[in-house]
């Protein structure tokens, strides 16, 4: 029986999960994991060394040795040969150290069972400016964290997103174990990252975010199962009840998933 692949510890989630030639005649899809693009982040881009790396990891050199040769040998058969690259997958967590989160956040709070809307515990995390949702994903600097139990929202707390940039959002969420996000705009890049962290997305709401939770509770919130976000930021949406979703998955509570 194969030992269980040891989970590796990464600082950071991509800006963007998605290349492709600008010719548009790509031949084929090359993905790689978290995992490897972290090798390349830190030992091409930051100049880490291989031992650096190991250790920021929390795993062996010779690990990290095989992961970074194989993302690079998959980097330029893209470029040789024009296939699209895409960003995805691996046995990974984020290292919470960075986010400066409350205690209660990142403490698992379901014991490795997975739930959703309807079910005993959720998470529930909006995007965040004066009591309202806050219309720019990408760009929120806050964000309001409900728990709700047996359809009851028992705790709340404002927090910071502590950075830029759609990565370190998403990075937020997971680390924080959100189950669902609401907020109102948001853009592709933004979704793929939400989508990889296996939060549900709710977007195109307005309001007061304690009504918009309420209203999720209830299975009565509008939003926009088609939600975009338009250069200034802001979400359209025409309104569609409980019954469109978007963004199916939900929270692994930050432990590791392959």
């Amino acid at each position: 029986m194969p030992r269980p692949q040891r989970c590796r510890c990464i600082g950071a989630l991509p800006e963007f999960w998605h290349f492709s030639p600008k010719e548009d005649k790509s031949s084929g899809v090359v993905t790689i994991t978290l995992c490897e693009y972290e090798t390349i982040r830190l030992l091409d881009y930051e100049n880490n060394t291989q031992e650096e790396c190991a250790k920021k990891m929390d795993i062996a050199r010779t690990t990290v040795t095989a992961m970074y040769d194989s993302a690079r040998k998959k980097i330029a058969d893209c470029i040789i040969n024009g296939k699209e690259l895409v960003i995805s997958g691996g046995n990974y967590q984020l290292s919470a150290a960075s986010f400066n989160l409350p205690a209660w956040l990142t403490e698992t709070h379901k014991n490795n069972t997975l739930y959703s809307v309807g079910d005993n515990i959720m998470r529930i995390a909006v995007t965040y400016e004066n009591g309202n949702i806050f219309q720019h994903f990408g760009k929120t600097t806050q964000f309001k964290i409900y728990d709700v139990v047996d359809g009851k929202i028992t705790k709340s707390e404002v927090i910071g997103t502590n950075g830029a940039g759609h990565g370190a959002l998403a990075g937020v969420l997971k680390v924080a174990n959100v189950d669902v996000l609401i907020c109102g705009g948001i853009g592709g890049g933004a979704q793929n990252a939400i989508k990889e962290i296996n939060v549900k997305l709710y977007g195109g709401v307005t309001g007061n975010t304690d009504d918009a939770v309420n209203a999720l509770i209830a299975g009565t919130l509008k939003y926009n199962p088609d939600v975009k976000c338009d250069h200034h930021g802001e979400g359209h949406g025409h309104g569609h009840g409980e019954g469109h979703h978007h963004g199916e998955g939900h929270s692994c509570g930050g432990k590791c998933h392959d």
